[in-house]
């Protein structure tokens, strides 16, 4: 509801023209209709003649004024009428009942003035103080010794619909018998049995001759006699509707200020706004944003000329599932050139519009069942509010009134541009934040692997969880890289910091750690390369990158865990520096957390790194995880770290099955942090897959590897490899032998491609270089490298490696 006077009339009500006169049957039918009624509410004798007179209410007749027809009494009361173009105003009206022939009571209606009765020409005191009271503008009733009515004046008649001699003798409850008067007839008693005055604000409500609720703040005062003796009552009620819904906007407002925005979720502050637009003052209320905006996209300006479209993005109403929208939430909504909501989103200003607007009218008739619902539900005022924050408009919200019989007035259009601003800079927050987030989380996915590779090293499954909506994007990240020898290694990682920065970071150390893999470094070796790494990261990007020679800025940092498996040999290397340690599910069910070296956090700096092995046998499963699976707030480490192995202990018959009910069991409700977890079933290379050879140092064994290699191809039913095969094995012995050191090993495997190794026991790594025309040598490893697919070298304990693979027949080469 709202204080404000009707845009036609006074608070109190309008004078009727003087020559408004309308004539009603017993049923309420029009019978006659004068000049002055059309002018005031704008309908034509042939609209309303013969009709029923209730379609010109604009809200149900006083009580009081219900009894006086019941009656066939005259009565005067304010009446709240509609007019033609859908407008309400309040009128003060008399009506005098006349008997046809049959004895039908039919009623004369016509205008109604405030009269007071004239006092004696000679005037006393006394008579002037009596006249004070009859025409004070303030309802004053008088109550005798048993709080019983005895007289009021005539501003309190009027309110209560009835004269003085209709409700004399009578207390307030059986006259007029409803709350809150129960209450105050209670109080009255009480003023008579104590004799002290007492004062008390009513909420709003609708005494028995008003059309509208009103707010009164209610004095109850003894009347004494010269000895103190109570003789009766005063009451005197004063009109604070004003005062009422002033306090009520400021706390609109400051619910406002505390509902709205509590999350960086635009359709849910849109939400917000539209409670708390329906819980303060609107009957039903729309936010429909740009559809740009709705998209998470810069908001397009408005072009004056066109149509704007814009997403319904919430709705609330007074009324069980908004039956007044016309439009679905999540639907698109077409304002065209110059309706009032085009025009709020174009000029930035808000507007308030009767139902007979001519622009509101034409708005309406433009969407199919619109203009349907204005007329169904009796919606009478309608605000239209821009939302912009920053400058820039974001979307429009509708507030319409049809259970609140007032109309929205300046006072209303005000509070909602408030609210309306506030909650703006509240979605456009969320906006941005969900733009950035939105931005973040395609990064870092496109950072991560799209889909982890075959390999018959291990069987693999993950998850990656991403934190809720209420948190910033970290750096986590994994991998799986295929290395030499059928060898597999597996890589879980976490940037410190949240957003675009640490997802940028994270996939420079992605793209290194592959980069180190390839070089097939040992995860201890690898992870001090990558620490040196993160160090020059953060000097070159930390807050204080002139100072780079002082040390570390710790702006950058990681931790990692990296792990390599063999399945020849059947066992893993791993190195972790400050990452959470990997658990392991051994085939006999027995899990434990392998306990393995520490190691800093990335970009200390300074302190070693150490790798353990643990040996492997088939079926085993490794679980590599990031902090954000076993840590929560509230919760310890140990405990989640508990959580994780009782998971583990009972997994499901494959790994997507356990991937889910390690997380069911394990993952923090809310999770705090990003989430990765990986599990790798591990798979052993039998003998019937790979063949050694210990070559002496002579150049007459080249010729006896390349017939054990054939021979073993054909073994396999890899004949089609013979004539490669043999060639790389020759060239990578012969270079074995002439820069090399013994012992020489040549060893041939069959995984998911045909790897060739020669080992030798000298340090010097081989390099590739194009041999001119008139040289002997050099063209060894030029040749190696055309025919295989991939190749390289590493080092080892005694020695080196150099290695080739080749795809096997019938398998695709991976792009």
């Amino acid at each position: 509801m709202d204080n404000e006077p009707d845009t036609t009339t006074g608070a109190e009500g309008t004078t009727a023209p003087d020559d408004f006169a309308v004539v009603l049957d017993a049923r309420g039918v029009v019978l006659v209709w004068s000049a002055g009624a059309g002018r005031l509410l704008g309908y034509e004798p042939e609209d309303v003649v013969g009709r029923p007179a209730a379609h010109l209410r604009a809200a149900r007749l006083p009580i009081a004024l219900r009894r006086h027809l019941a009656a066939g009494e005259p009565w005067v009361s304010d009446l709240a009428l509609r007019t033609r173009d859908g407008d309400r105003v309040t009128v003060r009206l008399r009506g005098t009942p006349l008997l046809d022939a049959r004895g039908r009571i039919h009623w004369v209606v016509g205008p109604a003035a405030v009269t007071y009765s004239a006092g004696p020409t000679d005037t006393g005191p006394a008579e002037l103080w009596d006249l004070t009271l009859a025409q004070l503008p303030l309802p004053v009733a008088i109550y005798d010794s048993e709080a019983r009515f005895v007289t009021c004046n005539q501003v309190m008649s009027q309110a209560m619909g009835l004269n003085p001699d209709e409700m004399r003798g009578q207390t307030l409850w059986e006259i007029y018998p409803t709350p809150p008067l129960d209450e105050i007839d209670r109080l009255q008693h009480q003023v008579v049995r104590t004799g002290e005055m007492i004062f008390r604000e009513e909420q709003p409500f609708r005494a028995s001759g008003e059309v509208r609720d009103h707010a009164w703040s209610l004095f109850l005062s003894p009347l004494k006699d010269r000895a103190g003796a109570v003789l009766g009552l005063s009451a005197l009620v004063i009109d604070i509707t004003e005062q009422y819904w002033a306090r009520r906007r400021l706390a609109v407002l400051n619910d406002a200020s505390v509902r709205i925005g509590s999350t960086l979720d635009v359709t849910r502050t849109a939400e917000e706004l539209a409670e708390v637009a329906v819980t303060g003052f609107a009957d039903f209320a729309t936010v429909d944003l740009l559809e740009s905006v709705a998209q998470g996209h810069e908001p397009q300006p408005v072009p004056p000329d066109a149509s704007v479209v814009c997403r319904r993005t919430a709705q609330r109403s007074v009324l069980r599932g908004c039956p007044e929208a016309v439009v679905a939430t999540g639907d698109t909504d077409i304002h065209p050139p110059g309706s009032p909501p085009a025009q709020a989103l174009i000029t930035g200003r808000g507007s308030h519009h009767s139902a007979g607007d001519p622009l509101l009218r034409a708005w309406t008739a433009a969407v199919p069942g619109r203009e349907e619902n204005i007329r169904r539900f009796k919606i009478h005022s309608v605000l239209m509010v821009p939302l912009r924050a920053r400058g820039v408009t974001l979307g429009v919200m509708q507030l319409m009134r049809h259970r609140t019989e007032d109309a929205f007035g300046q006072d209303d259009l005000v509070l909602a541009e408030e609210i309306a601003a506030r909650a703006a800079v509240s979605i456009d927050n969320a906006r941005r934040y969900t733009r950035e987030r939105r931005t973040a989380l395609a990064l870092q996915r496109s950072l991560l692997p799209e889909r982890l590779p075959a390999v018959e090293a291990v069987d693999l499954a993950y998850r990656y969880l991403p934190a809720g909506p209420g948190d910033e994007i970290g750096g986590d990240w994994f991998d799986v890289i295929s290395l030499s020898g059928g060898r597999v290694a597996l890589v879980v990682g976490d940037v410190v910091g949240h957003g675009v920065h640490a997802s940028a970071t994270m996939g420079r150390l992605r793209s290194a750690v592959r980069t180190l893999a390839d070089a097939d470094f040992t995860p201890d070796e690898l992870l001090t390369r990558l620490d040196d790494l993160v160090i020059r990261l953060d000097r070159e990007e930390g807050p204080d990158a002139r100072r780079a020679t002082e040390g570390a800025s710790g702006e950058v940092g990681a931790t990692c865990l990296y792990a390599v498996y063999d399945p020849v040999a059947g066992v893993c290397d791993l190195a972790r520096a400050g990452h959470p340690p990997p658990v392991l599910l051994r085939p006999d069910g027995t899990v434990e957390i392998l306990d393995l070296p520490p190691g800093p956090p990335l970009g200390l700096g300074g302190l070693p790194f150490e790798a353990a092995r643990v040996d492997m046998s088939e079926g085993s499963m490794l679980a590599l995880y990031t902090d954000g699976l076993v840590e929560a707030p509230g919760r310890d480490v140990d405990v989640g770290l508990d959580l994780l192995t009782e998971a583990l202990r009972c997994p499901a018959s494959d790994l997507e099955g356990t991937c889910d009910e390690v997380l069911r069991k394990v993952q923090p409700d809310p999770p705090a942090d990003d989430i990765v977890l990986l599990l790798a079933r591990t798979a052993t290379l039998g003998a019937d897959r790979v063949r050694t050879w210990e070559l002496p140092m002579d150049p007459a064994a080249v010729a006896g590897a390349r017939r054990e290699t054939g021979e073993q191809l054909d073994a396999w039913g890899l004949a089609e490899l013979d004539f490669s095969t043999e060639l790389i094995v020759s060239e990578l012995v012969t270079n074995a032998m002439r820069y090399g050191n013994a012992p020489i090993r040549l060893r041939l495997i069959r995984a998911d491609a045909l790897v060739c190794e020669v080992s030798d026991g000298g340090s010097a790594a081989p390099h590739l270089r194009r041999a001119r025309v008139f040289d002997e040598g050099g063209r060894g490893l030029l040749l190696v490298a055309q025919i295989a697919e991939r190749w390289g070298s590493r080092q080892t304990s005694v020695g080196k490696t150099i290695w080739a693979e080749q795809p096997l027949p019938g398998t695709e080469t991976p792009t």
